[in-house]
């Protein structure tokens, strides 16, 4: 959770093309009433641990990161911003060190523009997912 926190403090403290609250969570549950506003969650998913030498591991933690907002048209205009942000968030940490973390190196970024068509189709709410990789070493 340590490698989340530093990803949220990141996230809270860079100037991006639109303002950001991110907040860590475990399960992003929010109401669609709520989702007009933008919402920007930090979810630490998974963690692989592999043997780096014979006295370190390496530890691979996954961070998942959704930027949503509820949309009223889902044209370009509304859609081109937030697609804009996401990948402005994707390039904030690539090959970068977490500043409140530093053992914390940047190792990869999946990126999902679209993540839900179900949410696109269902409550006109735009999801996209960036899962970004960190590797410890210790």
């Amino acid at each position: 959770m340590n490698i989340a926190d530093a990803v949220v403090a990141e996230l809270n403290s860079a100037t991006l093309s639109q303002p950001v609250q991110a907040v860590r969570l475990f399960v992003p549950n929010f109401d669609l009433k709520d989702m007009k506003d933008l919402h920007v969650s930090v979810v630490p998913r998974e963690l692989h641990v592999r043997g780096l030498d014979r006295h370190r591991n390496s530890y691979d933690a996954a961070i998942d990161l959704a930027v949503q907002k509820k949309f009223k048209k889902g044209d370009a205009a509304e859609i081109d911003p937030l697609v804009g942000l996401a990948e402005e968030i994707a390039d904030l940490f690539r090959l970068k060190r977490l500043a409140s973390f530093p053992g914390a190196v940047w190792v990869g970024t999946d990126h999902r523009v679209l993540y839900s068509q179900e949410h696109w189709d269902q409550f006109n709410q735009f999801t996209s997912l960036l899962t970004l990789t960190f590797r410890v070493a210790k």
